[in-house]
C-alpha cells in the first residue's frame, strides 16, 4: 500500500508524521498517523471528562488532534497529543499525570505498547 503523500503546510505536523512513517511498521503509531493527516475539522477534540472517564489509573493514552479542558481527572494519566489548552495541561498535571507531545510518547514507546488511542 503506497503511503499517503503529505500535502499540509504545519511544519510540526510534518515532522510528526514523517517519524511515525519510519521503518517501525507498529500498528497504533500507523493508525495515529492516519487520524493526524485529515483536515483540522476532523481531527479529534477531547475534553478531560472523556478522558476520566475512558481511561484507568495509571494508563497511557494518545489523542491525534487536541485536548481540551472541560471537566476534572481524578487519577493520574500519561496523555500524549498535537495540541493541549493550557486548562488541560495544567488540570492532567495536577492529577499527577503526564502531558506529553506525541513524539515524546514515540520515542519512549516505539512499539506503542499498552497505549490507547482516544478519538
Amino acid at each position: 500500500m503506497p503511503r499517503k503523500k503529505i500535502t499540509k503546510t504545519n511544519p510540526l505536523l510534518i515532522e510528526i508524521a514523517e517519524k511515525l512513517s519510519g521503518r517501525r511498521k507498529a500498528g497504533l503509531w500507523r493508525k495515529v498517523r492516519e487520524r493526524m493527516l485529515k483536515p483540522r475539522r476532523r481531527r479529534a477534540e477531547v475534553n478531560l471528562w472523556k478522558l476520566n472517564k475512558l481511561t484507568q489509573p495509571k494508563e497511557t493514552v494518545v489523542v491525534p488532534g487536541v485536548v481540551l479542558g472541560h471537566g476534572t481527572l481524578d487519577h493520574p494519566i500519561t496523555v500524549a497529543a498535537l495540541k493541549f489548552t493550557r486548562k488541560a495541561r495544567e488540570k492532567i498535571r495536577k492529577s499527577g499525570g503526564e502531558a506529553l507531545e506525541i513524539l515524546e510518547l514515540y520515542d519512549r514507546n516505539p512499539k506503542g505498547s499498552n497505549v490507547r488511542i482516544i478519538v
